[in-house]
């Protein structure tokens, strides 16, 4: 009766000791960062990291300059022909120069943070990206006023 009781106990051990190595070796692969592949055109191609900026809530006349990144995920070189801003108070700049497959490019966006409040404004890219000619990025978030000077003002006793 030993002998069956010893035997279990070890089994029991052994599976348990198995599980415990493969939870650790599944929980390292959950670890490793995750390489997202970008699907591949004919033609040129624009992927953007990210089509949204939110500049969340900054001061009244922070630096309001942003960056759009994108990559060239077809096979010919992409070509930005323009960019225009969705008012006066959003400024973008385009890439000089043709972007070769693979590589990455930047859409800089500069917001005018003088004016308070929410916003939400976007900027077209025209291009010879093949079946996005004309793509359409978005920025936004919130301007805070100014502190009023009374508070920032030391009391005299």
């Amino acid at each position: 009766m030993k002998r069956i009781i010893l035997l279990a106990a070890i089994t029991v051990f052994g599976v348990a000791t198995s599980n415990a190595q493969t939870a650790k070796k599944t929980a390292k692969k959950a670890d490793a960062p995750v390489k997202v592949e970008t699907p591949r055109v004919e033609g040129a191609g624009m992927v953007f990291e990210n089509e949204t900026i939110d500049y969340g809530t900054i001061p009244h006349n922070a630096d309001g300059k942003r960056e759009f990144v994108f990559v060239n995920n077809g096979n010919k070189p992409l070509l930005i022909e323009s960019t225009q801003g969705s008012c006066g108070c959003t400024v973008p700049s385009k890439p000089e120069g043709a972007i070769a497959p693979g590589a990455r490019g930047v859409i800089g966006v500069k917001y005018a943070t003088d004016r308070v409040g929410p916003f939400t404004k976007t900027v077209t890219i025209k291009s010879n990206a093949t079946g996005q000619e004309t793509k359409v990025v978005t920025i936004k978030g919130t301007i805070l006023p100014d502190a009023p000077a009374d508070a920032a003002a030391p009391t005299k006793s």
